[in-house]
């Protein structure tokens, strides 16, 4: 046989062993962009013989909406996906080209775990993989797609990337199998109560649960637009937004982003607080929305969801913006014994590396360390602004002054004058010049514009 026809024939059959993670490749990418990288390598296994055809990854690069990404995808036609050492290594491989050009990478999980034959090389492989994604965090953007069932040490990798996409009724993930850790708990749930979306809903990795990939390449693209374009023209600088001045809530501060530019990011965990990447006149930012009511509550589950979200704003040099409603931290057994205070002491830090412009706008409460925390200016706040609603206080009214102060003998009458709602106006704070400015709701698009043009860097 000629070495064409040879070609053509080895071509043929791993074709065929990728046919389906191929389409799925083909449903993300622009069309006929991608290309293949490293097709022929695979490793030989007495366990397995030479059946792992493409070494069960497809790798290689293509565009979406025109724009250059790295894919790295199991196919779990080969060997259900099984992890080998020569497979980490054609990820590393696609990895390392990644970062030469700081291409984004998305990953297409689907994967049992390792192949067993492997013992400990493939945890050599694995460790070495693992660390190589580690290392591209904060310069390289890094998409994962639970294209499946994905168990094992390869699920870690969740807990790396800068944006996790679960499919419904398709994606489940979990360090062990579902199996095994439903049963340890004496129950027999089905996979997707353990590893699927809803059944990671504390977990703070699940970034978008989608319908299919086609809402998976609509999202990367406007998020990856986001990150590389710090400023578009707008027709939106100069906008009022009337409708706040006659109520203000979590949802109509939505409409301070530029139309059909805010993505929700983690909208299925801890949703008291959302986090948006949008821009505002023009301008890129990362957002977070507390919800409205009487104020949210903090715990360590929502104080790691914000720092995970100022972290990436603060890799990829966005403006951060609070919108605050926030309390002290919630009063409870579980709470106190739990990691919240080492949490807070995290996202200060993270806080803190932010380059980026940081502005506060207390629309609803800033009570103790919710204005500590989210507005105060020693904090490093650039600009904090609030509505004439707002309520800025040490606590929230004169009951819980009482409790804090039960036992120390307070005068009751004085804490009343002191902690009545007339004197947590936000112009009591404005007049230590704590905040900037005291504004009326309608007008919070223009006051952010200005401020961001000011602070772009």
């Amino acid at each position: 046989m000629d070495k064409i026809s040879l070609l053509q024939k080895r071509k043929q059959k791993l074709l065929e062993a990728g046919k389906e993670v191929r389409a799925d490749i083909a449903a993300l990418v622009d069309e006929d962009s991608f290309v293949e990288l490293s097709c022929y390598s695979f490793s030989e296994s007495e366990f397995y013989g030479d059946g792992a055809q493409g070494e069960g990854v497809v790798t290689g690069f293509a565009t979406i909406c025109d724009y250059p990404f790295y894919i790295v995808a199991q196919n779990a036609a080969v060997l259900s996906g099984g992890v080998s050492k020569a497979n980490c290594e054609k990820i590393e491989k696609c990895l390392e080209q990644a970062e030469k050009s700081s291409t984004p990478v998305i990953w297409m999980l689907s994967s049992l775990g390792v192949r067993i034959g492997e013992g400990v090389n493939v945890l050599e492989g694995l460790a070495s993989l693992i660390l190589r994604s580690a290392q591209l965090k904060g310069s390289v953007t890094q998409y994962l797609i639970v294209n499946g069932e994905v168990y094992g040490q390869i699920s870690l990798l969740a807990g790396l990337c800068d944006f996790t996409y679960f499919v419904d009724g398709k994606s489940a993930l979990a360090p062990n199998s579902p199996l095994v850790i439903s049963a340890a708990d004496g129950k027999n749930l089905p996979k997707k109560d353990v590893g699927g979306a809803k059944g990671l809903a504390h977990a703070n990795f699940v970034s978008f649960n989608v319908k299919n990939l086609s809402e998976i390449r609509k999202s990367i693209s406007e998020i990856n637009e986001i990150l590389s374009v710090a400023v578009i023209d707008s027709d939106e600088i100069n906008e009022d937004l009337p409708e706040l001045d006659k109520k203000v809530t979590a949802n109509s501060l939505i409409k301070v982003f530029d139309k059909d530019t805010a993505i929700e990011v983690g909208a299925s965990y801890y949703p008291e607080i959302k986090c948006y990447l949008a821009r505002v006149g023009g301008i890129a930012i990362a957002a977070a929305i507390f919800a409205d009511g009487d104020g949210v509550k903090l715990n360590a589950g929502n104080i790691r969801k914000l720092k995970d979200f100022a972290e990436l704003a603060s890799w990829y040099g966005l403006p951060y913006v609070t919108f605050v409603n926030a309390l002290g931290i919630e009063s409870s057994l579980e709470v106190n014994d739990s990691l919240v205070i080492k949490e807070i002491g995290e996202y200060v830090n993270v806080l803190d590396c932010i380059d980026a412009a940081k502005i506060s706008v207390v629309y609803g409460k800033a009570i103790g360390l919710g204005y500590t925390l989210f507005a105060a200016k020693s904090m490093g706040y650039d600009y904090s602004y609030a509505f004439a609603s707002a309520k800025i206080a040490l606590f929230d009214g004169v009951q819980g002054a009482e409790i804090e102060f039960e036992g120390q003998k307070a005068d009751k009458d004085k804490l009343i004058l002191k902690y009545a709602d007339e004197n947590s106006d936000p112009v009591n704070a404005a007049k230590g010049g704590y905040i900037d400015n005291i504004i009326q709701p309608a007008f919070v698009k223009k006051y952010l514009t200005a401020s961001l043009q000011m602070l772009l860097k």
